[in-house]
């Protein structure tokens, strides 16, 4: 059969000839050779490469926006916190804050401590012997690795995902706090592995499940460094400062004090409103509108954020349970008020306070049954021959039962309330709620014991 006896397909022949002719001429019009229509620009650049570039000048400008507000916060007067002061204090005296390019080359990394979807964290020892956390960028991390999928240009990539760690550096030169890990130094150098690495006190992750294991005074220690912490982001030289991803993990410990360590999804901005419903916080249980403000901004949105996070988190988890009876009101009181976000972070820190002070001075021991069962002989200067394997929970000690007492009545009363305990000792060590200016209000160190006999 030929075209001429089929009108279809001679129509169907001449119809696909001229498709085929005007996608050659549009090529060769349009495009240089080696490229196709739409993906070529006049720049040569692909709409991949393009959105490479934006995103690249995107995160410029972010940097750009916490440089200027660096720079503001330092040429401005700012109220010194005395616990801020602290801080500050020791950065001034410690040799270790000028760490450099000079000093990492040669800087010995002895342990792997984690990683990231951008950054690796390495401990490394100084010459004088103490220990660092190194922080650079993770050439295999999950960043990299989507960027070069998508991309296929490792130079670019490298930069785009360096930005947080850069990012987290101009943070914390900006924010000081005893609650945020200090900034030793910090090298942006190509011939150091990584690039750019940024130089941190070292600490321990923090372990929620043995968090959960230990003393109530500890857990408390975390959650008040914590409200400490969001007190002094809510009005930080910087700004307003959310935690935009308010985990466990952004957390180390480091001689028992909390300090958050990741920032690189600080946002020091709150977000822009036109009416209240622009000022939404959602999270997976609760939903919560603050009022948008006549300048057209979430005032307060920052900081109820954070605290409804330390809540759920926290809160939650750490501060009710095995607490002293007679504080339970009041923290019944603090987990009501940041569940229903009734109260803002100054009101929460007055509670916090509160409550330290209560437990420093030995106040929430008034209404305690006076010791009736059992008197106990004072020997001082003696050590006890009783069995130290006698174990209780919780306890600063797993292999023994050592817990924080105010005073010799409590550490007795305990002891009563103990069937298998004869005696206990009292340690001249003293817990963290030892002031620093004066010895008004402290906890001791008691140790339960079982005789032998037992």
């Amino acid at each position: 059969m030929t075209f001429s006896k089929n009108p279809f397909c001679a129509f169907f022949f001449v119809a696909l000839l001229f498709l085929t002719l005007t996608f050659v001429l549009k090529k060769w019009h349009f495009g240089p050779p080696g490229t196709f229509g739409d993906a070529a620009r006049p720049d040569g650049l692909t709409p991949e490469r393009d959105r490479l570039h934006q995103q690249l000048k995107e995160r410029q400008q972010e940097l750009e926006l916490l440089h200027i507000a660096s720079d503001n916060a330092q040429s401005s007067e700012t109220f010194i916190d005395p616990h801020l002061a602290i801080n500050e204090s020791l950065h001034s005296e410690n040799p270790e804050m000028d760490i450099g390019c000079e000093e990492l080359h040669v800087m010995k990394a002895v342990d792997f401590l984690g990683s990231g979807y951008s950054k690796t964290v390495l401990k490394a020892v100084l010459p004088q012997g103490s220990f660092v956390a190194l922080k650079s960028v993770n050439h295999q991390g999950t960043d990299m690795r989507l960027c070069m999928d998508d991309f296929k240009d490792h130079k670019s990539c490298h930069e785009l995902v360096s930005f947080k760690l850069r990012k987290e550096i101009v943070l914390l030169q900006g924010l000081q706090h005893p609650n945020i890990v200090q900034l030793k130094g910090q090298c942006q150098d190509s011939t150091v592995v990584g690039g750019i690495t940024a130089v941190l006190e070292q600490g321990m992750p923090l372990q929620m499940i043995q968090l959960l294991q230990s003393p109530w005074e500890e857990r408390f220690r975390v959650c008040l460094g914590l409200v400490r912490l969001l007190h002094y982001l809510s009005s930080s030289p910087l700004g307003s400062v959310a935690l935009l991803d308010f985990q466990p993990r952004q957390f180390i410990t480091v001689s028992g004090e909390l300090k958050l360590t990741d920032l690189d999804d600080a946002s020091i901005e709150e977000p822009g409103c036109v009416e209240d419903s622009d000022c939404l916080l959602q999270f997976p249980l609760r939903n919560f509108t603050l009022r948008c403000s006549p300048s057209r901004i979430c005032e307060g949105l920052n900081e109820m954020r954070n605290l409804y996070n330390a809540y759920r988190y926290f809160f939650t988890y750490l501060l009710p349970h095995q607490a002293p009876p007679l504080l339970k009101p009041l923290l019944e009181k603090i987990m009501n008020s940041t569940g229903d976000l009734k109260q803002c972070i100054n009101e929460t820190l007055v509670d916090f306070e509160e409550v330290l002070r209560m437990y420093k001075s030995g106040l929430h021991l008034e209404n305690l049954p006076p010791l009736i069962s059992r008197d106990y002989a004072v020997l001082k200067g003696m050590r006890s021959v009783g069995n130290m394997e006698y174990r209780c929970w919780p306890s600063y000690n797993q292999q023994g039962c050592v817990l924080s007492v105010h005073s010799t009545r409590e550490a007795s009363l305990i002891c009563n309330s103990h069937p298998q305990c004869t005696s206990f000792s009292l340690s001249k060590e003293r817990t963290w709620t030892v002031s620093l200016h004066n010895n008004f209000g402290f906890r001791l160190f008691c140790t339960l014991i079982i005789s032998n006999g037992h």
